[in-house]
């Protein structure tokens, strides 16, 4: 596998370093006996015991410490990964109010300080108005995000910053609970979701229908330059919900995708039921991390997950071209040439360069990784037996381009 040759690894911020150190010596917080084998049986359940996550985990007090020392940190990068990808313009487009922020599912608010830590180290001035509500069905978990938020604000000496936590089942209807505080605060510049959506309505014969018709009631609550973001696990059968999820939510018109997508068609990956569209960016993980690693035996040097941006305005990441591309592969090195899968509006393609092609112009081809978005001048398509081959090459005198890395 060739190695990562975007930017560099994310990173976790001292002052969110201070926070989850904090933990530890908390009443709450992780217990050095028995955690590792508390995150090694969460990680099950996320993975391949999935049928337990209808029972509320983060009321576990085992289980809830080995999210705080293990999973927040994680997921909380995931999220900061993708603030980097809004708009520049984010958050100063959204002058005037003071910044709004809706984290569903939040649990101990992972969102949430994501979202704080993100824009103290980005835009500090903006930081003094934010308001977060952070929704969550777990008192428990909402506790714990009020004391996450009040260490950090303390660190940091934000004592403008305003986060409200509001409990509520997010399957039930959404004609009373939780929704109407939700709803009274709106507008939102940013709702997330990260990690929930594949954990609601599980039990449902109908679980996709009511996980779109649930977005397509947030979706309103959006400013209309707002943005939503939506973080699942990088599993094929959680991307590929995903996936369809996309599908239905623009072909009703409801949004528009930001990212990670570079047209509005169906998701090609859903057309071969063994593909799935997932990231997978590099993180440089801090040390107690590292130390639960070697004792269940994981490697977490990469985040991975699925994820999207969604949009009422029409705005993209990088303007849709025909000869635009987003990798959704490693880049692959086989004997004598390179490969790697594409995707836009023509569909999913694997295109390869021989190494007998290399020159300047498509030199760039070399740092290619999963998620960048690239450029080709030409792709060419040799015919054989009067069939033409579905391997697209690059040749010598292509010129290949890096529009945007990861």
């Amino acid at each position: 596998m060739t190695p990562f040759q975007g930017k560099g690894p994310a990173r976790l911020s001292p002052l969110i370093l201070g926070v989850l150190e904090q933990i530890r010596s908390e009443p709450w917080g992780a217990r050095s006996e028995g955690n590792a084998a508390a995150v090694a049986a969460l990680s099950r359940v996320f993975t391949k015991e999935r049928a337990a996550l209808g029972e509320p985990y983060l009321d576990d007090p085992d289980l809830a410490a080995a999210y705080l020392s293990y999973f927040l940190p994680v997921n909380l990068s995931k999220i900061q990964v993708l603030l980097d990808e809004l708009p520049e313009d984010w958050p100063e487009s959204h002058q005037g109010h003071p910044l709004r922020v809706l984290d569903v599912g939040s649990g101990p608010g992972t969102g949430a300080l994501a979202v704080l830590d993100w824009i103290n180290q980005h835009r500090s001035d903006r930081a003094k108005g934010l308001a977060v509500v952070a929704v969550d069905s777990s008192a428990d978990a909402l506790n714990r995000a009020g004391q996450l938020w009040s260490s950090y604000c303390g660190r940091a000496g934000l004592v403008e910053a305003d986060l409200t936590t509001c409990e509520g089942n997010l399957v039930r209807s959404w004609n009373r609970g939780w929704h109407d505080e939700a709803t009274q605060r709106a507008p939102y510049d940013l709702i997330i979701l990260a990690n929930c959506l594949n954990e609601l309505f599980a039990q449902s014969d109908n679980s996709s229908e009511e996980r779109a018709d649930l977005i397509a009631k947030l979706l309103p609550l959006l400013t209309p330059h707002g943005t939503m973001m939506i973080v699942e696990p990088a599993l094929r059968e959680t991307s590929r919900a995903l996936h369809q999820l996309r599908d239905r939510l623009l072909q009703e018109k409801r949004c528009t995708v930001y990212s990670p997508c570079l047209h509005e068609g169906n998701c090609p990956a859903l057309a071969n039921p063994h593909d799935w569209c997932h990231e997978e960016r590099p993180w440089e993980a801090p040390a107690a991390i590292q130390q639960i690693d070697e004792e269940v035996g994981f490697i977490k040097d990469a985040l991975k997950f699925s994820y999207l941006l969604l949009r009422k305005d029409g705005k993209t990441i990088v303007e849709r071209q025909f000869d635009c591309y987003r990798v959704v592969s490693e880049l692959r090195e086989l004997k004598g040439e390179k490969r790697a899968w594409l995707c836009n509006e023509q569909g999913r393609q694997e295109v390869g360069r021989q190494d007998r092609m290399v020159s300047p112009q498509n030199a760039a081809f070399d740092r290619w990784h999963r998620g960048a978005i690239v450029q080709i001048e030409k792709i060419v398509r040799k015919e054989r037996g009067g069939k033409v081959s579905s391997l697209g090459r690059i040749e010598r005198n292509a010129a290949v381009g890096i529009i945007r890395p990861v």
